[in-house]
């Protein structure tokens, strides 16, 4: 099951753009103040309810601490601004989109696992795959093996319409402007940086133009945060997979420390949550209004 590159039609079932249906929801930007910009927000959905919690083995409280947690409401009211925001409405521990397809663990499955998984993968032996098998604490998730027929089942339900809402609104921006920019927004353990806000990913440079990341750095940095590039976290395959500047697509993954907005351990909003979602408005209308045409061509 690999998606198809972004310059092709894509297969199967997808997400109507502008809409918030129960796998996805997507802000397009109002008419008439567009700019070439997505932001994307793939793990702060909290919908765990249903079939899906009844799988696990452990309590949503647990759940939850896998969660980018409420990184969709820092960037929420973007599209009032000209930017379109993609946000999963599900949570990364039953489907991670900021994986491959293919990451596949065989230890979660009591058949054989398709030859198009790459059951390899650093991120897959971890136990972290698209279906991860353990939590962000490392205790297992479920109570048995599966068939690999319920991980497609899986993935067909939430994983393609979330990446073919980002692919759309993606191709829609780069027809009407002849670029597009995705910003990528995660959140990261305090303690995976300390004394760093936010790590700004290009993938070493691959994902984007230079000049992009450089952008986001110094607005950053400008507004008071501590910025480091690519270290520890330097993209997934969200910027791996959409960011091909040969293309004139660019993707870059924006980690911001959970110390700055959360309450880690209880998993619930801080008190510094309206400073940094002011912060981030900011952020927001500074992208909004940068004089995007003709730039990061060359």
């Amino acid at each position: 099951m690999i998606l198809a590159p972004l310059s092709s039609p894509k297969d199967g079932a997808a997400a109507n753009p502008g809409t918030v249906c129960d796998v996805v929801a997507v802000a397009e930007a109002e008419a008439g103040v567009q700019v070439p910009l997505v932001m994307s927000s793939p793990h702060s959905g909290r919908a765990y309810e249903g079939e899906l919690r009844q799988s696990t083995l452990l309590s949503v409280s647990q759940l939850r601490r896998s969660e980018d947690a409420y990184v969709d409401q820092l960037i929420e009211g973007a599209h009032e601004k000209g930017i379109t925001t993609v946000c999963a409405l599900f949570p990364r521990v039953f489907v991670d989109v900021n994986r491959s397809p293919g990451e596949l663990d065989p230890n979660m499955y009591s058949d054989r696992l398709p030859d198009t998984a790459d059951s390899g993968s650093r991120r897959t032996a971890s136990g972290l795959g698209v279906i991860p098998r353990i939590a962000a604490d490392g205790r297992p998730l479920y109570r048995r093996r599966f068939k690999v027929a319920e991980a497609e089942a899986r993935l067909q339900r939430y994983y393609q319409p979330y990446h073919a809402a980002v692919q759309a609104q993606l191709e829609k921006v780069r027809d009407r402007f002849g670029q597009a920019f995705l910003v990528d927004v995660h959140s990261m353990p305090d303690q995976s940086a300390r004394g760093v806000d936010m790590v700004i990913g290009d993938r070493f440079g691959a994902s984007c133009h230079p000049a992009f990341a450089d952008l986001i750095e110094r607005r950053l940095r400008a507004q008071g945060f501590v910025t480091v590039r690519n270290t520890p976290y330097a993209g997934g395959f969200t910027t791996e997979h959409y960011g091909r500047p040969e293309t004139g697509v660019h993707a870059i993954q924006i980690e911001i420390s959970r110390r700055l907005y959360l309450d880690e351990h209880r998993v619930a909003l801080a008190e510094n949550f309206a400073s940094l979602k002011a912060e981030m408005d900011s952020f927001i209308s500074y992208l909004s209004e940068y004089p995007w045409s003709g730039q990061f061509t060359s």
